[in-house]
């Protein structure tokens, strides 16, 4: 049978073209406040099971490739951890056994699935209300002196060398104890700022910052640079396999690129010099967190996608954080597909493609039919993954 030419058309227009390595298809599922796993906090482990189950079997039939589970987000616990505390966004308290391993079951089950699994964490978040009753072994009880109070929430100070310490201790025990295929962290570091107040990181500069001969703000800066190395040396060195993945905020600093507007500057206020860690390849992907649209010259995410792959002199793959969740607030359904198009333009010679999404919430609802898009038109063949 003879097929019409503006068929052929569509059809090639909607196949994903070949690379030179496999195509990196994630998805974000965040516990904290429990806005994607589990729906809420004190269900049964059969109920926060099922949940779990059906996220994994969407992500499967979306032909995705990767589950980003969020397995720390305030110096708690979503798996058998045996330093931290059970969260609380499982049982409603925190400390309470779910009776069940989130994270074992979530990896066998993602493995069944031909997916990879990578485990979360927030470093340096204490507590997301300073005033909450934590349980007997988490970081504020045993730990206090590390502990800053900014913004009504609780921070662990980046300043004190044994706390990071700690942090990358909590990282490593996860690494040798689960099969996971990633470790990945997201844009906290230092706290997003409060108008009117510093980070009251006075005791840790005056033992360890004053005669670092650093200004206050290069040794924050430090602080967190120090950090993310060693999380990258030690993970790869445990397990050479594990991939390290960093989400920094999208824009490193206003007006770079020139036309590039924001408010925050996530290099002077959030002491997270992404570029650096990019450019020393200290991660084996950056997903900045390209959460705008494609033609607002402001924050335009092509601009900024360019200018991310710029910066990787080590040969770091980019793939971008798409704002799923913003479909119909501000654009349509279809921009999530032109902006997974981008990802797959003018890539570096040997590079994988790639983007996740955020978040797991908007594909189980089909946020403004966002599901038929991925399936059918932008993700139409299963991926393998990406070299490791």
């Amino acid at each position: 049978m003879k097929i019409p030419l503006f068929c052929l058309v569509l059809v090639l227009s909607l196949r994903v073209p070949s690379f030179a390595q496999p195509e990196f298809r994630g998805v974000w599922v965040a516990t904290v406040f429990n806005l994607d796993w589990p729906s809420k906090p004190g269900l049964s482990a059969a109920e926060q099971k099922a949940q779990l189950l059906a996220m994994l079997d969407r992500a499967q039939q979306l032909k995705l490739n990767a589950i980003l589970l969020q397995v720390r987000s305030e110096s708690d616990a979503c798996y058998a951890s045996r330093r931290e505390p059970w969260s609380e966004f499982l049982s409603g308290k925190q400390g309470i056994d779910p009776g069940y391993d989130p994270l074992a079951l979530a990896i066998a089950e993602a493995h069944r699935r031909g997916l990879e699994l990578h485990a979360w964490f927030n470093p340096f978040r204490a507590g997301t209300r300073a005033g909450a009753a934590y349980a007997a072994n988490h970081v504020t009880r045993t730990h206090p002196e590390w502990i800053r109070r900014y913004g009504g929430q609780l921070w662990v100070d980046p300043g004190e060398p044994e706390a990071r310490r700690y942090i990358l201790e909590i990282i490593l025990d996860v690494v040798k104890r689960y099969d996971i295929d990633g470790v990945h962290i997201d844009d906290y570091f230092y706290p997003y700022p409060v108008k009117g107040a510093d980070f009251p990181d006075e005791s840790s500069w005056q033992r360890y910052g004053v005669h670092s001969g650093m200004a206050r703000d290069d040794w924050r800066r430090d602080n967190i640079n120090r950090f993310v190395e060693a999380m990258y040396r030690e993970v790869k060195a445990e397990k050479p396999a594990v991939r390290v993945g960093i989400s920094p905020f999208g824009i490193w600093r206003p007006r770079v690129p020139v036309t590039i507007e924001a408010q925050l500057d996530a290099y002077a206020q959030l002491y997270a010099d992404a570029r650096h860690w990019l450019a020393e390849g200290w991660c084996d992907y950056l997903a900045p967190q390209l959460y705008w649209g494609i033609d607002p010259a402001k924050q335009s995410f092509p601009v900024l996608l360019h200018w991310w792959r710029e910066q990787s002199r080590a040969g770091r793959p980019i793939w971008p954080g798409i704002a799923t969740e913003r479909i119909g607030k501000p654009y349509p359904v279809q921009e999530i597909a032109r902006q997974i198009e981008l990802t797959r333009r003018d890539l570096p010679a040997d590079a994988a493609p790639g983007n996740i999404q955020w978040s797991m919430k908007a594909l189980m609802r089909d946020q403004g039919g966002i599901d038929a898009v991925i399936d059918g038109q932008v993700y139409n063949d299963r991926a393998e993954l990406p070299r490791r």
